[in-house]
Protein backbone atom coordinates (compact mmCIF):
# COMPACT_ATOMS: atom_id res chain seq x y z
CA UNK A 1 0.00 0.00 0.00
CA UNK A 2 1.35 3.45 -0.99
CA UNK A 3 1.90 5.87 1.87
CA UNK A 4 0.89 9.49 1.50
CA UNK A 5 3.87 11.85 1.84
CA UNK A 6 3.65 15.61 2.13
CA UNK A 7 7.12 16.17 0.68
CA UNK A 8 6.65 17.50 -2.89
CA UNK A 9 7.76 15.28 -5.75
CA UNK A 10 8.37 15.92 -9.42
CA UNK A 11 4.75 15.28 -10.42
CA UNK A 12 3.54 17.65 -7.66
CA UNK A 13 5.73 20.44 -8.99
CA UNK A 14 4.58 19.73 -12.55
CA UNK A 15 0.90 19.95 -11.57
CA UNK A 16 1.59 23.09 -9.52
CA UNK A 17 3.34 24.77 -12.46
CA UNK A 18 0.47 23.97 -14.82
CA UNK A 19 -2.18 25.21 -12.40
CA UNK A 20 -0.18 28.32 -11.45
CA UNK A 21 0.16 29.35 -15.09
CA UNK A 22 -3.54 29.02 -15.89
CA UNK A 23 -4.61 30.71 -12.62
CA UNK A 24 -2.36 33.70 -13.32
CA UNK A 25 -3.60 33.84 -16.92
CA UNK A 26 -7.26 33.76 -15.86
CA UNK A 27 -6.56 36.29 -13.13
CA UNK A 28 -4.86 38.68 -15.52
CA UNK A 29 -7.70 38.46 -18.04
CA UNK A 30 -10.46 39.04 -15.45
CA UNK A 31 -8.65 41.92 -13.75
CA UNK A 32 -7.85 43.47 -17.14
CA UNK A 33 -11.49 43.31 -18.23
CA UNK A 34 -12.62 44.73 -14.90
CA UNK A 35 -10.17 47.63 -15.21
CA UNK A 36 -11.39 48.48 -18.70
CA UNK A 37 -15.02 48.46 -17.54
CA UNK A 38 -14.09 50.60 -14.53
CA UNK A 39 -12.19 53.09 -16.69
CA UNK A 40 -15.11 53.41 -19.12
CA UNK A 41 -17.37 54.12 -16.13
CA UNK A 42 -15.02 56.80 -14.82
CA UNK A 43 -14.69 58.54 -18.20
CA UNK A 44 -18.31 59.72 -18.03
CA UNK A 45 -17.39 61.76 -14.92
CA UNK A 46 -14.44 63.47 -16.62
CA UNK A 47 -15.10 67.21 -16.56
CA UNK A 48 -16.94 67.14 -13.23
CA UNK A 49 -15.13 69.68 -11.11
CA UNK A 50 -11.43 69.30 -11.92
CA UNK A 51 -11.74 65.56 -12.60
CA UNK A 52 -9.64 64.79 -15.68
CA UNK A 53 -8.79 61.69 -17.70
CA UNK A 54 -5.51 61.46 -15.80
CA UNK A 55 -7.44 61.37 -12.51
CA UNK A 56 -9.64 58.58 -13.90
CA UNK A 57 -6.62 56.49 -14.92
CA UNK A 58 -4.95 57.08 -11.55
CA UNK A 59 -8.13 56.11 -9.70
CA UNK A 60 -8.46 52.86 -11.63
CA UNK A 61 -4.78 51.98 -11.12
CA UNK A 62 -5.01 52.65 -7.39
CA UNK A 63 -7.97 50.25 -7.21
CA UNK A 64 -6.05 47.32 -8.77
CA UNK A 65 -5.19 45.60 -5.43
CA UNK A 66 -8.83 45.62 -4.33
CA UNK A 67 -10.05 44.33 -7.68
CA UNK A 68 -7.39 41.61 -7.74
CA UNK A 69 -8.46 40.52 -4.23
CA UNK A 70 -12.14 40.39 -5.22
CA UNK A 71 -11.59 38.50 -8.49
CA UNK A 72 -9.02 36.01 -7.23
CA UNK A 73 -11.50 33.29 -6.07
CA UNK A 74 -13.15 33.20 -9.50
CA UNK A 75 -9.76 33.21 -11.20
CA UNK A 76 -8.54 30.40 -8.95
CA UNK A 77 -11.38 28.00 -9.76
CA UNK A 78 -11.28 28.80 -13.50
CA UNK A 79 -7.50 28.46 -13.57
CA UNK A 80 -7.53 25.19 -11.61
CA UNK A 81 -10.11 23.68 -13.96
CA UNK A 82 -8.26 24.86 -17.04
CA UNK A 83 -4.88 23.65 -15.78
CA UNK A 84 -6.07 20.19 -14.75
CA UNK A 85 -8.34 19.97 -17.78
CA UNK A 86 -5.36 20.62 -20.03
CA UNK A 87 -3.42 17.82 -18.31
CA UNK A 88 -6.44 15.53 -18.66
CA UNK A 89 -6.91 16.39 -22.34
CA UNK A 90 -3.30 15.38 -23.10
CA UNK A 91 -3.69 12.19 -21.02
CA UNK A 92 -0.99 13.34 -18.62
CA UNK A 93 -3.29 12.87 -15.64
CA UNK A 94 -4.02 9.35 -16.87
CA UNK A 95 -0.28 8.66 -17.06
CA UNK A 96 0.22 9.97 -13.53
CA UNK A 97 -2.61 7.77 -12.29
CA UNK A 98 -0.97 4.79 -13.97
CA UNK A 99 2.26 5.60 -12.09
CA UNK A 100 0.41 5.47 -8.79
CA UNK A 101 -0.43 9.14 -8.23
CA UNK A 102 -3.73 9.20 -6.37
CA UNK A 103 -6.56 11.66 -6.88
CA UNK A 104 -5.95 12.87 -3.35
CA UNK A 105 -2.34 13.64 -4.24
CA UNK A 106 -3.45 15.68 -7.25
CA UNK A 107 -5.90 17.59 -5.06
CA UNK A 108 -3.17 18.37 -2.51
CA UNK A 109 -0.86 19.68 -5.25
CA UNK A 110 -3.61 22.00 -6.54
CA UNK A 111 -4.64 23.10 -3.04
CA UNK A 112 -1.03 23.89 -2.06
CA UNK A 113 -0.55 26.05 -5.16
CA UNK A 114 -3.78 27.94 -4.61
CA UNK A 115 -3.06 28.27 -0.87
CA UNK A 116 0.19 30.17 -1.55
CA UNK A 117 -1.58 32.66 -3.81
CA UNK A 118 -4.45 32.93 -1.34
CA UNK A 119 -2.03 33.79 1.47
CA UNK A 120 -0.58 36.59 -0.64
CA UNK A 121 -4.09 37.87 -1.37
CA UNK A 122 -5.04 37.82 2.32
CA UNK A 123 -1.96 39.88 3.18
CA UNK A 124 -2.72 42.29 0.34
CA UNK A 125 -6.37 42.54 1.39
CA UNK A 126 -5.35 43.60 4.89
CA UNK A 127 -2.56 46.03 3.97
CA UNK A 128 -2.12 47.24 0.39
CA UNK A 129 -5.77 46.93 -0.67
CA UNK A 130 -7.38 49.25 1.95
CA UNK A 131 -4.56 51.81 1.63
CA UNK A 132 -4.66 52.00 -2.16
CA UNK A 133 -8.47 52.17 -2.25
CA UNK A 134 -8.39 54.99 0.29
CA UNK A 135 -5.94 56.88 -1.91
CA UNK A 136 -8.15 56.26 -4.94
CA UNK A 137 -11.30 57.52 -3.21
CA UNK A 138 -9.55 60.63 -1.85
CA UNK A 139 -8.11 61.47 -5.27
CA UNK A 140 -11.46 61.11 -7.04
CA UNK A 141 -13.59 62.89 -4.44
CA UNK A 142 -11.28 65.87 -4.04
CA UNK A 143 -11.08 66.30 -7.83
CA UNK A 144 -14.78 65.82 -8.55
CA UNK A 145 -16.23 67.85 -5.71
CA UNK A 146 -13.33 70.31 -5.25
CA UNK A 147 -13.91 70.17 -1.53
CA UNK A 148 -11.63 70.34 1.48
CA UNK A 149 -12.51 66.84 2.58
CA UNK A 150 -10.54 63.81 3.73
CA UNK A 151 -11.17 60.44 5.37
CA UNK A 152 -8.83 59.72 8.27
CA UNK A 153 -8.21 56.15 9.29
CA UNK A 154 -9.05 56.47 12.97
CA UNK A 155 -10.85 59.84 13.24
CA UNK A 156 -13.57 59.50 10.61
CA UNK A 157 -14.64 62.00 7.97
CA UNK A 158 -13.28 65.55 7.93
CA UNK A 159 -14.68 68.41 5.84
CA UNK A 160 -14.33 72.18 5.84
CA UNK A 161 -16.76 74.96 5.00
CA UNK A 162 -15.27 78.40 5.53
CA UNK A 163 -14.26 78.68 9.18
CA UNK A 164 -16.23 75.59 10.21
CA UNK A 165 -14.60 72.15 10.35
CA UNK A 166 -16.79 69.04 10.42
CA UNK A 167 -15.75 65.71 11.88
CA UNK A 168 -18.05 62.65 11.73
CA UNK A 169 -17.03 59.27 13.09
CA UNK A 170 -19.31 57.32 10.75
CA UNK A 171 -22.33 57.58 8.53
CA UNK A 172 -24.49 55.90 5.95
CA UNK A 173 -27.08 56.64 3.27
CA UNK A 174 -30.61 55.53 4.16
CA UNK A 175 -33.36 54.68 1.69
CA UNK A 176 -36.59 56.52 2.51
CA UNK A 177 -40.14 55.33 1.89
CA UNK A 178 -40.54 57.76 -1.03
CA UNK A 179 -37.58 56.18 -2.83
CA UNK A 180 -35.17 59.02 -2.07
CA UNK A 181 -32.03 58.77 0.04
CA UNK A 182 -31.00 60.63 3.19
CA UNK A 183 -27.46 60.99 4.50
CA UNK A 184 -27.02 60.34 8.20
CA UNK A 185 -23.76 61.12 10.01
CA UNK A 186 -23.02 59.91 13.55
CA UNK A 187 -20.93 61.43 16.35
CA UNK A 188 -20.61 64.79 14.60
CA UNK A 189 -18.43 67.65 15.85
CA UNK A 190 -18.47 71.14 14.34
CA UNK A 191 -15.48 73.35 15.15
CA UNK A 192 -16.06 77.04 14.39
CA UNK A 193 -12.97 79.24 14.42
CA UNK A 194 -12.55 82.99 14.51
CA UNK A 195 -10.57 84.86 11.85
CA UNK A 196 -7.46 84.74 14.03
CA UNK A 197 -7.75 80.93 14.40
CA UNK A 198 -9.24 80.82 17.91
CA UNK A 199 -11.92 78.23 18.70
CA UNK A 200 -15.23 80.07 18.98
CA UNK A 201 -17.80 77.27 19.34
CA UNK A 202 -17.71 73.50 19.55
CA UNK A 203 -20.97 71.79 18.60
CA UNK A 204 -21.54 68.10 19.22
CA UNK A 205 -24.48 66.25 17.65
CA UNK A 206 -25.25 62.58 18.04
CA UNK A 207 -26.78 62.60 14.53
CA UNK A 208 -26.61 65.00 11.59
CA UNK A 209 -29.21 64.14 8.97
CA UNK A 210 -29.62 65.66 5.52
CA UNK A 211 -32.93 65.53 3.68
CA UNK A 212 -34.59 67.64 1.01
CA UNK A 213 -35.22 70.49 3.47
CA UNK A 214 -31.55 70.67 4.55
CA UNK A 215 -29.48 69.57 7.55
CA UNK A 216 -30.86 68.76 10.98
CA UNK A 217 -28.71 68.19 14.08
CA UNK A 218 -30.14 65.96 16.81
CA UNK A 219 -29.17 65.66 20.51
CA UNK A 220 -27.03 68.78 20.29
CA UNK A 221 -24.54 70.08 22.84
CA UNK A 222 -22.89 73.42 22.01
CA UNK A 223 -20.03 75.09 23.90
CA UNK A 224 -19.31 78.81 23.44
CA UNK A 225 -15.74 79.82 24.27
CA UNK A 226 -15.19 83.35 25.57
CA UNK A 227 -12.01 85.03 26.71
CA UNK A 228 -12.20 83.51 30.19
CA UNK A 229 -15.40 81.52 30.23
CA UNK A 230 -17.25 78.66 28.57
CA UNK A 231 -21.03 78.49 28.18
CA UNK A 232 -22.85 75.27 27.33
CA UNK A 233 -26.32 74.80 25.92
CA UNK A 234 -28.21 71.62 25.11
CA UNK A 235 -30.77 71.41 22.31
CA UNK A 236 -32.81 68.38 21.27
CA UNK A 237 -32.65 69.28 17.58
CA UNK A 238 -31.27 72.21 15.65
CA UNK A 239 -31.39 73.17 11.94
CA UNK A 240 -27.95 73.66 10.43
CA UNK A 241 -27.55 76.00 7.49
CA UNK A 242 -24.73 74.54 5.45
CA UNK A 243 -23.87 74.25 1.78
CA UNK A 244 -21.79 71.10 2.22
CA UNK A 245 -22.67 68.70 -0.59
CA UNK A 246 -24.23 65.54 0.91
CA UNK A 247 -23.17 63.58 -2.18
CA UNK A 248 -19.56 64.58 -1.60
CA UNK A 249 -19.77 63.60 2.07
CA UNK A 250 -21.41 60.27 1.21
CA UNK A 251 -18.67 59.57 -1.34
CA UNK A 252 -16.04 60.38 1.28
CA UNK A 253 -17.32 57.76 3.71
CA UNK A 254 -15.25 54.60 3.63
CA UNK A 255 -17.34 51.57 2.63
CA UNK A 256 -17.05 48.53 4.93
CA UNK A 257 -15.86 46.35 2.02
CA UNK A 258 -12.82 48.62 1.60
CA UNK A 259 -11.66 48.30 5.22
CA UNK A 260 -9.21 45.85 6.74
CA UNK A 261 -10.40 43.18 9.18
CA UNK A 262 -8.88 45.11 12.09
CA UNK A 263 -10.70 48.31 11.07
CA UNK A 264 -13.93 46.34 10.63
CA UNK A 265 -13.56 44.88 14.13
CA UNK A 266 -13.10 48.39 15.54
CA UNK A 267 -16.16 49.55 13.60
CA UNK A 268 -18.25 46.69 15.00
CA UNK A 269 -17.21 47.47 18.57
CA UNK A 270 -17.91 51.17 18.08
CA UNK A 271 -21.40 50.57 16.69
CA UNK A 272 -22.35 48.08 19.36
CA UNK A 273 -21.11 50.48 22.04
CA UNK A 274 -23.24 53.29 20.63
CA UNK A 275 -26.33 51.22 19.82
CA UNK A 276 -25.89 51.45 16.02
CA UNK A 277 -26.55 48.81 13.37
CA UNK A 278 -23.33 46.83 12.82
CA UNK A 279 -24.62 44.14 10.45
CA UNK A 280 -22.89 45.52 7.34
CA UNK A 281 -19.58 45.54 9.19
CA UNK A 282 -20.13 42.05 10.61
CA UNK A 283 -20.95 40.76 7.14
CA UNK A 284 -17.69 42.08 5.68
CA UNK A 285 -15.67 41.10 8.76
CA UNK A 286 -16.59 37.43 8.63
CA UNK A 287 -16.26 37.33 4.85
CA UNK A 288 -12.58 38.23 5.35
CA UNK A 289 -12.07 35.34 7.76
CA UNK A 290 -13.75 32.82 5.46
CA UNK A 291 -12.06 34.15 2.31
CA UNK A 292 -9.20 31.56 2.23
CA UNK A 293 -11.57 28.73 3.18
CA UNK A 294 -13.92 29.70 0.36
CA UNK A 295 -11.14 29.77 -2.24
CA UNK A 296 -9.84 26.32 -1.28
CA UNK A 297 -13.36 24.88 -1.07
CA UNK A 298 -14.15 26.15 -4.56
CA UNK A 299 -11.00 24.68 -6.08
CA UNK A 300 -11.28 21.34 -4.28
CA UNK A 301 -14.93 21.01 -5.32
CA UNK A 302 -13.96 21.56 -8.96
CA UNK A 303 -11.11 19.02 -9.03
CA UNK A 304 -13.28 15.89 -9.58
CA UNK A 305 -14.45 17.34 -12.90
CA UNK A 306 -10.88 17.20 -14.16
CA UNK A 307 -10.98 13.40 -14.14
CA UNK A 308 -12.84 11.86 -17.01
CA UNK A 309 -15.36 14.29 -18.47
CA UNK A 310 -12.94 17.11 -19.27
CA UNK A 311 -10.64 14.91 -21.34
CA UNK A 312 -13.06 15.10 -24.23
CA UNK A 313 -13.91 18.77 -23.74
CA UNK A 314 -12.19 21.88 -24.92
CA UNK A 315 -11.20 25.07 -23.18
CA UNK A 316 -14.71 26.48 -23.61
CA UNK A 317 -16.17 23.67 -21.54
CA UNK A 318 -13.63 24.15 -18.77
CA UNK A 319 -14.18 27.90 -18.79
CA UNK A 320 -17.95 27.44 -18.61
CA UNK A 321 -17.69 25.01 -15.69
CA UNK A 322 -15.33 27.32 -13.83
CA UNK A 323 -17.64 30.31 -14.21
CA UNK A 324 -20.64 28.15 -13.28
CA UNK A 325 -18.90 26.94 -10.11
CA UNK A 326 -17.87 30.45 -9.09
CA UNK A 327 -21.29 31.98 -9.74
CA UNK A 328 -23.10 29.13 -8.00
CA UNK A 329 -20.87 29.44 -4.95
CA UNK A 330 -21.15 33.21 -4.60
CA UNK A 331 -24.92 33.11 -5.15
CA UNK A 332 -25.16 30.51 -2.40
CA UNK A 333 -23.02 32.65 -0.13
CA UNK A 334 -25.01 35.77 -0.98
CA UNK A 335 -28.24 33.95 -0.15
CA UNK A 336 -27.02 32.79 3.26
CA UNK A 337 -25.50 36.22 3.98
CA UNK A 338 -28.77 38.00 3.20
CA UNK A 339 -30.65 35.46 5.31
CA UNK A 340 -28.30 36.11 8.22
CA UNK A 341 -28.89 39.85 7.92
CA UNK A 342 -32.67 39.49 7.66
CA UNK A 343 -33.16 36.82 10.33
CA UNK A 344 -30.29 38.16 12.51
CA UNK A 345 -28.48 34.88 13.07
CA UNK A 346 -24.72 34.48 13.34
CA UNK A 347 -22.80 35.45 10.20
CA UNK A 348 -20.26 32.73 11.00
CA UNK A 349 -22.93 30.13 10.32
CA UNK A 350 -23.93 31.85 7.09
CA UNK A 351 -20.37 31.90 5.78
CA UNK A 352 -19.57 28.37 6.95
CA UNK A 353 -22.50 26.71 5.13
CA UNK A 354 -21.43 27.37 1.46
CA UNK A 355 -17.92 25.81 1.79
CA UNK A 356 -19.41 22.89 3.72
CA UNK A 357 -21.88 22.32 0.87
CA UNK A 358 -19.15 22.58 -1.77
CA UNK A 359 -16.75 20.27 0.08
CA UNK A 360 -19.55 17.75 0.63
CA UNK A 361 -20.30 17.78 -3.11
CA UNK A 362 -16.59 17.37 -3.83
CA UNK A 363 -16.24 14.41 -1.46
CA UNK A 364 -19.31 12.72 -2.99
CA UNK A 365 -17.95 13.21 -6.52
CA UNK A 366 -14.56 11.85 -5.52
CA UNK A 367 -16.13 8.70 -4.10
CA UNK A 368 -18.41 8.31 -7.11
CA UNK A 369 -15.58 8.64 -9.66
CA UNK A 370 -13.33 6.37 -7.65
CA UNK A 371 -15.92 3.59 -7.53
Amino acid sequence: MNTFRLRPRLHDLYIARSVLGTVLLSWGVLVGLDLMIALSGEIKDVGTGSYSFGHAVAYVLYSVPRRAYTLFPTSAVIGALMGLGQLAATSELTAMRALGVSRKRVGVAVAATVAVLTLLMVISGETLGPWSQSQADSLRNNARYQSNMSMARYSGLWAREGEIFLNAQSGEEKLLDNGKTALELHDVRLYQLTEDGRLQTLTYAAVAEHRDNGWMLRQVRRDHFGERSVQREKIEQLPWESKLDPAALAAGLTRPRNLSAHALEQGIEYRRRNGLDARDYEDQYWSRWFYPINVLALCLAAIPFSFGSLRSGGMGKRLFLGILFALGFWLLQLFFGRMAGALKFDYRIAYALPPIVMLSVSAWLFRRRSS
